[in-house]
């Protein structure tokens, strides 16, 4: 499998982690750590990953400035919630293509990313999953960012898939619904 050059990634890493009880981006998790399983399969197959910090900033610029594939940006706002990153990291997409993933979601494969690219659309948000459960990674196409950006009712992933409209490619992988938000995720999802 060829790493697209077309494509980008950004994943979320901002909050503060409240439900784990402890910060979680830099937990052990397979040899490595959450967030860095998570961007290594993002980066199997996009060109650059953007990582949206918050929470902890100064610790993930230090962790990750050595890979020049990442572009690390802050989003002062992230007590505003989600949006706020993912709008935050759209400021920074090249491509014409992107996805969103969040950096507790360290389950996802390359062939997972493969399946929603050859899916793409210029005019739709493409959800691996249902319209009731929708999954991540979400890919986009990058004129939808200007829209988001100037309309401020865009307020969650849910406005923007009623705006432009949306495919849901019913995966049945259950790595797109899998994100560690507790203890008991954890201990699950890293005992493989």
């Amino acid at each position: 499998m060829e790493k697209s050059n077309n494509v980008e990634c950004i994943i979320t890493a901002a909050g503060l982690s409240t439900r784990m009880h402890q910060w979680k981006m830099l937990l052990p998790y397979q040899h490595k750590t959450i967030l860095e399983i998570c961007i290594d399969n993002a980066l199997s197959f996009c060109s650059k990953v953007i990582l949206v910090v918050g929470y902890r900033a100064d610790e993930l610029k230090s962790y990750f400035s050595e890979r020049p594939n990442i572009e690390v940006v802050e989003n002062s706002h992230y007590k505003d919630g989600l949006m706020s990153s993912i709008q935050c990291g759209m400021q920074y997409v090249r491509a014409p293509f992107f996805f969103i993933c969040h950096g507790d979601m360290p389950c996802i494969s390359t062939d997972i990313y493969e399946n929603l690219w050859r899916n793409r659309d210029n005019k739709k948000v493409i959800f691996p999953g249902t319209k009731k459960l929708t999954g991540h990674p979400v890919l986009m196409p990058k004129k939808i960012i200007k829209v988001v950006n100037d309309d401020s009712r865009i307020t969650s992933m849910k406005r923007i898939s009623f705006q432009f409209g949306a495919t849901f490619l019913q995966l049945t992988n259950n790595e797109i619904h899998q994100d560690i938000d507790n203890e008991e995720d954890y201990k699950r999802y890293n005992q493989r």
